[in-house]
Formats: structure tokens, sequence, C-alpha cells
């Protein structure tokens, strides 16, 4: 039987304890950063998405609607990132320079596969140093005029453009509203003066101000002034009716076919990005575009997703609207410099 002596044990000095202590906190910090070095390295990369307009812009509106589905199907996070200036290429010079690992792509657009025509001297060769990844989705232009013009329907303007030059408003040159009325002119035979603003918002401004007299305005911005009676649509320029304005007719059904224009978004992806790599995003996008969620997304924006697409596909798709804006870039002198 233990003696009540014998329960007595002496207590260790304090620097005894004191060194215990800090031993054991020694191990618990070395298996806490052990195990936390694991984790840390299994945080997925994000995929970032370079847009090359402000917030709002067709191109950021698709990017963002597909961004949660997208990141869903890969696995990984999406981040979409707004660089805009000088047409988009500002964003596609980033994307040009980047590490080809396919965690960072662009939103190539109507105006940015215009750029070589319009800039001279580009950051970048897009044909050398970027590569098709998918189409994504169009969007179709409105011309318009104020509510109160007497130019009633197309056959007015038609008729009066032949007489006079008409003032037209756009975002700026080599916007697709710039691009779509040079072509309009042209084929339609009339004379058309470009009062260029700085971004679509303006141009729509001085049109219902007074300061201009029409626009080939983007259906979603406008769509709403047309509704409440404030601006008027004289035709469409998609191949098919806007779903926006569905009262309204097309040029091709009125015979100018030829004027019919559509902005369109896709991503890319630096060249050099492993081919499997490209795939499983085309894929991945195309997955994400069929989303009930995301289609009622873009309509409300006014735009079609592209639903039958991949690399070949877009690659050819910039190919052919690269050669054609050029030559409509080319025709009426347009330049940024």
């Amino acid at each position: 039987m233990a003696t009540a002596a014998g329960l007595l044990t002496p207590c260790p000095p304090l620097e005894i304890i004191v060194n215990r202590l800090f031993a054991v906190l020694l191990v618990v910090f070395a298996n806490a950063t052990v195990s936390a070095e694991p984790a840390a390295s299994l945080a997925p990369v994000p995929l970032v998405i370079l847009v090359g307009g402000p917030p709002g812009t067709p191109g950021d509106v698709v990017a963002r609607a597909i961004s949660g589905p997208l990141g869903a199907e890969l696995g990984q996070p999406v981040v979409v990132e707004n660089r805009p200036g000088a047409a988009g290429t500002v964003a596609l010079a980033a994307v040009a320079r980047s590490k080809p690992d396919g965690n960072l792509l662009g939103v190539l657009a109507l105006q940015s596969a215009v750029a070589p025509a319009l800039i001279k001297s580009l950051p970048y060769d897009a044909s050398r140093d970027l590569v098709a990844v998918r189409q994504l989705s169009f969007a179709s232009n409105l011309l318009v005029v104020r509510a109160d013009a007497p130019l009633r329907s197309l056959d007015d303007l038609l008729a009066a453009a032949h007489t006079g030059a008409f003032t037209y408003a756009s975002g700026g040159i080599g916007t697709p509203a710039h691009l779509a009325a040079e072509l309009f002119a042209h084929e339609a035979k009339v004379q058309l003066r470009h009062v260029p603003f700085n971004g679509a918002v303006a141009g729509v401004t001085a049109l219902l101000g007074g300061h201009v007299q029409l626009m080939f305005a983007s259906a979603p911005a406008v769509a709403a002034l047309v509704q409440s009676g404030r601006l008027r649509a004289l035709a469409a320029t998609s191949p098919e009716r806007s779903p926006l304005a569905p009262a309204v007719a097309t040029l091709a059904e009125r015979g100018l076919g030829a004027a019919t224009v559509r902005d369109w978004h896709g991503l890319i992806a630096p060249r050099g990005t492993p081919p499997e790599r490209i795939a499983q995003i085309a894929t991945a996008a195309g997955r994400a575009l069929a989303s009930g969620q995301v289609r009622q997304r873009l309509a409300v924006a006014g735009l079609d997703a592209a639903t039958e697409s991949g690399p070949v596909e877009f690659m050819n798709w910039i190919r052919t609207e690269t050669d054609r804006w050029a030559a409509v870039v080319h025709r009426a002198g347009i330049s940024l410099q």
C-alpha cells in the first residue's frame, strides 16, 4: 500500500517544464506545416478569361454567363477580368504573351478580328500567337432613328440618303456599329457620315438628343427604347429577326442580304496551349452554353448561343470574318492611327 509520502513526488524545475512545452509545440507546428502543404498544392488554379471591353458589353456578358457552369465542368474556378482598350487588342496582347498552360484565355469579338486591318502595328500576330478554342455567341444590331424623325421606314431612308449625307453615331471607330453602317452604305449606295462617340451609350444618347440622325446600335442597347416609343427601328442586321424586336424586318428581307452583320464572341488561347486542354475547354464551354439558365441569361441580353462550334470551326469563322471586314475597312479608308 502506497504511503502518503510515496505519492508526493518532487516537482520538476520550471526550466524543465518550459523546455518540454516548447518541444511539444515544435512537434505540433511541424505536423501542421506538413499537413498544410499538400492541401495548398491541391488548391485548383483559376482559369482567367480576359475581356477586351468594359463590364456589360456583349463579350463580358457571355463570359460571365458561362463562367460558373464552365468552372463546374472543368473543376476549377473561372475568373472574368476586363481589360478594355485599343479595339480589344490590350486584352489579346496579354493572352498572346501568357504562359500556354490553358489557364488564361481571351474573348475574341468581331472588333478584335478587324483590328489587324485597323491598326498598323499590333503588339501581337493573331495567326502566330493565338489559337481558337470555341465560338460562344452572336449578337445583332438594329438600324434606329428617333421616333419623331421623318424617316418612317427603310424605304424612306434609302430615298432620302441619295440626296444628301446623313449622320450616324457609333461607339467608336472600328466598332460593329461603325462597320455595319459602312457596309450598309456601300451595299445600298447611299451617303452616310460617321460621327464616333466614346462608347455605345454616348452614341445612343447623341441620337436621342438629335445630334445625329441614325445609328446601327446593339439590339440589347436600344430594344427598350424602341419598345417604349422613343426610337424607331427601321431594320435588323442579323440573318433572322431579332427576338428583341420581332416585328422589325431584316436587311436581307429588303434585298440587302450582303449588308448582314452579326457581332460574335468566342474563346481564344495562346499558341502552344496543349490540344487536349483546348479540346477540354471547348467541350466544357459547349456544355455550359447548353444550359437553360445560360441561354436565358444570353437571351435577355440579346445574344444567341453558338451551339455548333469547336477549335477548327471557330478558326475558319475567324479567317472568313477577318477577310470580309478587312475589305470593308480598306474600301472605306478606316484607320485607328
